[in-house]
């Protein structure tokens, strides 16, 4: 029984998943599409919900500052519109072609004989055609998205989630594209000593918030505490680590608070951490690492 018990000890892995965000960590950022989308977010902002061009700018950034996207802020002060429409404006003129196929990282992820699953605030659409432009969309086991997170759209916050996103109530209400009453976000953080209290909140769902993040790993049952996340975002991997997950940040050779690894890219995965593979022969005849589409997580 001595043995046995050893030998199980020995044959435990240290992850039993491996959680990937998808833009700028699967790709590099000088792929253009992060900046592309900031242009979309503008004109759509300026085209569709008649906000004036000169508070583009500074609105933006507020926004995507306290509420982790530019989408969850605009719903956040007041702005109604349809999300698919919004993320076809947004993704829909995407300079994908700039995206080519990596068998390098095909190869690694293949390699790897632990569940992969990817977590982005992207919709599914955009996730499914960057990774197909990769040859990454056989890779890993499911996607969540913005839809497996914000499956109804919802106008009212719910009191119970963090100051950032927060699950609104288990209602569909009619997704009209215009403005109503709108807060000024800008006038708010133009008052002596203004921080986010009293911010309106927002009914969308998506990281950073801790509690999307815990919502996402419930959904696809992961557990936190054996988990490695891969993030090129600082205040996401900052968020993933105080639920307990463990953190990789992408695009950056030195680790910042909240950071377990540090990688200038994804390719220097095995160098990195060479362990991820240590389990290898050892799972051999669980895994059979036939490469099988991937689905999203709804």
């Amino acid at each position: 029984m001595e043995f046995k018990a050893r030998f199980a000890k020995v044959q435990r892995t240290k992850y039993d998943c491996l959680l990937f965000d998808l833009d700028d960590t699967l790709y590099p950022l000088s792929s253009g599409l992060a900046s592309s989308v900031l242009k979309n977010i503008q004109d759509y902002m300026i085209e569709k919900l008649g906000v004036d061009e000169s508070k583009i700018d500074e609105l933006g950034n507020l926004l995507y500052k306290n509420y982790g996207t530019t989408m969850a802020g605009l719903r956040a002060i007041g702005y109604d519109f349809d999300y698919d429409e919004y993320h076809k404006f947004v993704h829909g003129r995407l300079p994908y072609e700039n995206l080519k196929p990596d068998p390098v990282l095909r190869s690694l992820l293949l390699s790897l004989p632990i569940r992969k699953v990817i977590f982005t605030n992207g919709d599914e659409v955009h996730a499914i055609k960057v990774l197909r432009r990769l040859g990454l969309e056989d890779c890993f086991e499911g996607i969540i998205c913005f839809e497996t997170l914000n499956p109804i759209h919802k106008n009212i916050a719910s009191d119970d989630e963090d100051d950032i996103a927060f699950l609104g109530q288990k209602r569909p209400s009619n997704a009209s594209s215009g403005r109503c009453e709108i807060y000024d976000i800008i006038g708010h953080f133009g008052q002596p000593n203004a921080g986010p209290a009293g911010l309106p909140k927002t009914p969308i769902v998506c990281k950073p918030s801790e509690s999307a993040i815990e919502i996402a790993l419930e959904i696809a049952k992961i557990d936190p505490h054996r988990t490695l996340f891969f993030e090129d975002s600082v205040r996401n991997i900052q968020s993933g680590k105080r639920i307990g997950l463990d953190t990789v940040l992408i695009g950056k050779s030195q680790r910042v608070k909240g950071a377990d690894y540090a990688l200038e890219s994804i390719h220097n995965l095995r160098e990195a951490i060479p362990e991820l593979w240590e389990a290898d022969k050892l799972t051999e005849s669980n895994y059979s690492g036939v490469a099988v589409e991937t689905s999203v997580i709804a």
